[in-house]
C-alpha cells in the first residue's frame, strides 16, 4: 500500500504540473477559453490565473511564508501518511491527496512565487483552481467522512476487542 501511495503522489504531482505546464503555454496567451456550456450558459470555463496568495487569494504577497508554511505540511504530511496507512486505506488515500496537493502548488510557489490556477466555475461564483486545490479539497472531504464515520467504528472494535481479551483473562 505504501509504494501504491507514493505513486499515486507522483502521478498526481505530475498531472497537476502537466495541466500547469499548458495553461503557462497554451491559456496565458488566450486567457481564458470556453469549456463546458449549454447554449449561452456557461458552467465552466478554463481561464489563466496567477495565485500570490492561499485559499481565494488571500495572504497574497507572502510568498516565503506560504513556502515555508506549506513544506511543514507537505513534511508532517508524509510523516503522518507512513504512521496511520496501514490504519485505513481511505486514511492513507486522503493524506497521499493532501500531499500531493501541496506538493504540487509548493512548486509553483517555489518556481513562480505564484500557483497557476485555471479552472473556473462558473454555474457560481467561485474561485478559480487547478488540479492541486482539488486533490486538498477532496481529502479534506475523505478525512471528514473518515474521522465522523470509519475512525469511530474503528475505536469501538479495538474497544470490544480488548474488553474480550481482558474477560478471557
Amino acid at each position: 500500500m505504501a509504494i501504491f501511495l507514493v505513486l499515486m503522489i507522483a502521478a498526481l504531482v505530475g498531472a497537476d504540473q502537466l495541466v500547469k505546464y499548458w495553461a503557462v503555454h497554451e491559456l496565458k496567451p488566450v486567457g481564458t477559453m470556453d469549456f463546458i456550456h449549454i447554449g449561452s450558459f456557461k458552467i465552466f470555463d478554463l481561464t489563466y490565473l496567477e495565485n500570490r496568495g492561499a485559499i481565494f487569494g488571500s495572504m497574497s504577497g507572502k510568498r516565503w511564508f506560504l513556502v515555508g508554511f506549506t513544506s511543514l505540511i507537505v513534511i508532517a504530511g508524509i510523516v503522518v501518511l507512513f504512521k496511520v496507512y496501514r490504519r485505513s486505506k481511505l486514511l492513507g488515500v486522503a493524506v497521499a491527496l493532501f500531499v500531493a496537493g501541496g506538493i504540487g502548488n509548493l512548486i509553483d510557489r517555489i518556481r513562480y512565487a505564484y500557483v497557476v490556477d485555471m479552472f473556473e466555475l462558473k454555474l457560481f461564483k467561485f474561485a478559480i483552481f487547478n488540479v492541486a486545490d482539488i486533490c486538498v479539497t477532496v481529502a479534506f472531504v475523505m478525512l471528514l467522512i473518515y474521522a465522523f464515520f470509519i475512525d469511530p467504528k474503528i475505536e469501538k472494535a479495538k474497544k470490544a476487542e480488548a474488553e474480550k481479551a481482558g474477560s478471557n483473562e
